[in-house]
């Protein structure tokens, strides 16, 4: 970090992200809404899901004590980190617990931690499918995850993002001084390239008195091929097309808006 504050002990604001992306698809039939799911899971297991947590810790400069992953039936999967500061670890951190055998590995770590979990589903009568993952970082001492945001968005396919970022407690400089925030934001977007962001619109709501600051991003201009599932564009008459492109946008409003169109 540029410009270290110098603490009395350790720093003990907890940093909490909270980061959502919504993927949505056109899944005529049936079997087409069977098979999208199917593909869902194989894309974004736990094993994949874990490579990607492993690669967010990296960027934040955390050490991964121990894992526990799942995944579910019918569909969905979790993967938890528990993580902690290179720094902690180095000044005598809590030693992780031994992983248990089975097909699930868990494990009590320190004091930070990191999960995802997803929530593939589908609608059988509007030819809808969506996709949601729900990633969760939660850090305290220096380390703050909002630098891994452009890592995650493109990771996975985005078309409606909502994040959540919130700075919890306090820590004391040298002097003794109460500090309630130790970086400066005005605005969770600070932290996204602008070539993403131009991508999207986006809306912030910020209470900067209370160091929470949330922002939700809905793609501007969806092209209709890349939201066909086993579909080929050029089969679909014209009126159809539209029909569709108008009940994706209609699904991805809803799901920005939080609230139904009519």
């Amino acid at each position: 970090m540029e410009g270290k504050l110098k603490l009395y002990g350790f720093n003990n604001l907890t940093k909490s992200l909270s980061f959502n992306i919504y993927d949505i698809c056109y899944a005529k039939s049936a079997r087409e809404q069977h098979d999208y799911i199917k593909y869902i899971d194989s894309q974004y297991n736990s094993e994949r899901l874990t490579k990607i947590m492993f690669r967010v810790t990296e960027m934040i400069g955390a050490k991964v004590l121990s894992v526990s992953k799942q995944d579910y039936d019918p569909q969905g999967a979790s993967v938890t980190f528990l993580i902690a500061e290179e720094e902690a670890i180095a000044s005598g951190g809590k030693t992780p617990l031994p992983a248990k055998d089975g097909d699930t590995i868990v494990a009590h770590l320190d004091k930070s931690h990191v999960t995802v979990h997803t929530y593939p589903e589908y609608h059988p009568e509007t030819s809808i499918a969506t996709f949601r993952v729900d990633i969760d970082v939660a850090t305290c001492g220096e380390i703050t995850p909002l630098k891994t945001l452009d890592y995650l968005i493109g990771k996975f396919d985005s078309d409606i993002i909502t994040m959540d970022y919130r700075v919890r407690g306090f820590t004391r400089d040298v002097a003794g001084k109460k500090l309630f925030m130790d970086h400066n934001i005005t605005s969770i977007q600070n932290f996204i390239k602008q070539e993403t962001l131009e991508n999207y619109d986006a809306v912030d709501i910020n209470v900067y008195q209370a160091n929470l600051f949330h922002t939700k991003m809905l793609i501007k201009e969806p092209d209709l091929k890349n939201y066909l599932f086993n579909t080929d564009i050029y089969e679909i008459p014209p009126k159809t097309r539209l029909e569709i492109s108008n009940n994706l946008r209609k699904e991805m409003i809803e799901i920005f808006s939080g609230s139904n169109v009519f």
